[in-house]
């Protein structure tokens, strides 16, 4: 059961920081390479589509380690799981602290009606991306070492 737990964990915590990888290194160069319309469109949707579903990828991956944690309290490489689950804690409080405010305006803007320093924001909202993703890696590493 503790193993299945395990596996499972590590199977949805290294996809979320998969996805979060994609997206700083491959999605928003790839949308930043495009005219400022597309770019700001693209991200709007981005924002929209994965603002919607990202929460409950962060909040399942830190209750599975968290449960790990508990479960295998007394058993080697518990720490490891702790300090993991600790990193996950720190990668939402990062998001909802400094990522979701900016996400939040930049996924109602349209062409029309974004501001005037809304490429400062998108760089800003990167910036502050760039450092979960290290974070999330970080937990996914410690992880993956518990159950080795």
């Amino acid at each position: 059961m503790l193993s299945a737990l395990a596996v499972c964990t590590i199977v949805v915590v290294g996809v979320m920081v998969g996805v979060e990888f994609s997206v700083a290194f491959v999605i928003n160069p790839i949308l930043n390479g495009l005219p400022d319309d597309s770019n700001q469109q693209g991200r709007a949707h981005g924002g929209r589509m994965l603002g919607a579903l990202m929460p409950f990828w962060y909040f399942g991956s830190l209750a599975l380690s968290a449960l790990w944690a508990i479960l295998a309290w007394d058993r080697p490489g518990s720490g490891l799981v702790v300090l993991g689950a600790g990193l996950l804690v720190a990668s939402v409080v990062m998001s909802i602290l400094l990522l979701v405010p900016i996400n939040n305006r930049g996924k109602t803007w349209t062409p029309e009606n974004r501001p005037a320093d809304w490429k400062e924001q998108m760089s800003r909202w990167d910036r502050y991306h760039y450092a979960r993703v290290a974070v999330i890696v970080a937990a996914f590493a410690l992880l993956v070492a518990a159950l080795v």
